[in-house]
């Protein structure tokens, strides 16, 4: 028991500090090379925050645990929102932009309807298996890149971002292979801990990935939104929620699918309402009290649910 909890542990510290070395080396180099702060935003960035949950899912999806991929997809969508964006809005009161709330918002819930169509051929097409196939996962990669050329969109209006730290070239190079494998031993320990744990704790492997995979391969998002929050940059913290909400369904998800189709057991279906329930619950927040203002008792709110979601969900094991 305490050598998978090790894994756990071990896991979580090497994608966290892998994603890190990887984005700070790569943008390095891209920027020797020329390439653009915005091009380097869009990619290089935006791949590093979610890669803790890209390998892990990918690790999952090869090992064929399908409750992990999807768990830690759903249930990293639900830290996001709850958690994560609960402890920023305690931190400082967090006022968004109107194309937050009327465009990345919906674009949020619209991915997880179509994930729900997706996973219900048994309620759609009465289909005796309910399956996210190869098919459907390049659909979600093909949304991913709709995703991106509205992010590009947005990035030419406000500017270029913040400008990169500049490395020598070899120590950006080792700072990237170093972050790669970091996080690929991250993601092994990661999924064989979880595997291991389930078995031992005797619940379902599905339950480890809403709960300690979600929530740790979701901690970079934390950080980076609770020290947005905390530098009264309210469009970095709730940009960076659900910027990756969307970056799970459309790219990670659509990814694990590719990869390897993905069984769906229709009781998740219940997990699935959750996120479109919190998805919903936040684009309300902010015509609840202050316009466009996500206040501290909401904050507070969103953390409280996310506590009785997590006694549902140990409970239902």
């Amino acid at each position: 028991m305490l050598l998978a909890i090790l894994f756990l542990g071990a896991g979580v510290g090497f994608l966290i500090y892998g994603a890190r070395l990887l984005v700070d080396g790569a943008a390095s180099l891209a920027r020797r090379f020329g390439v653009s702060l915005l091009v380097i935003g869009l990619t290089v960035v935006a791949f590093g925050t979610s890669a803790p949950e890209l390998i892990v899912n990918i690790f999952a999806s090869l090992k064929g645990s399908a409750d992990i991929a999807i768990g830690n997809v759903l249930g990293s969508n639900l830290a996001n929102i709850f958690l994560m964006l609960g402890i920023a809005a305690m931190i400082y009161p967090l006022r968004v932009q109107l194309s937050t709330v009327w465009k990345e918002i919906p674009m949020s819930l619209l991915a997880v309807i179509a994930v729900g169509v997706m996973a219900n051929d048994i309620l759609f097409d009465r289909a005796r298996a309910t399956v996210i196939s190869r098919s459907e996962g390049i659909i979600l990669l093909f949304f991913f890149i709709i995703f991106l050329y509205y992010t590009y969109g947005i990035s030419k209006v406000e500017g270029e971002g913040a400008p990169v730290k500049i490395f020598n070239p070899r120590r950006s190079v080792v700072m990237v292979a170093g972050g790669l494998l970091m996080l690929f031993l991250g993601g092994k320990f990661m999924v064989d801990g979880a595997i291991a744990v389930a078995r031992i704790w005797g619940v379902s492997e599905a339950l480890i990935g809403f709960t300690i995979v979600a929530v740790g391969t979701s901690l970079p998002e934390l950080a980076a939104s609770a020290m947005a929050a905390y530098k009264r940059q309210a469009d970095i913290a709730v940009g960076n929620i659900v910027g990756s909400n969307i970056f799970n369904i459309f790219f990670i998800l659509g990814t694990s699918a590719t990869i390897r189709a993905i069984p769906f057991s229709t009781i998740l279906n219940v997990d699935l309402l959750f996120v479109v329930f919190a998805t919903v619950l936040l684009f309300l927040a902010f015509f609840i009290g202050k316009r466009h203002i996500l206040e501290r008792w909401q904050g507070a709110g969103f953390v409280g649910i996310y506590i009785i979601y997590l006694i549902y969900a140990i409970v239902r094991g």
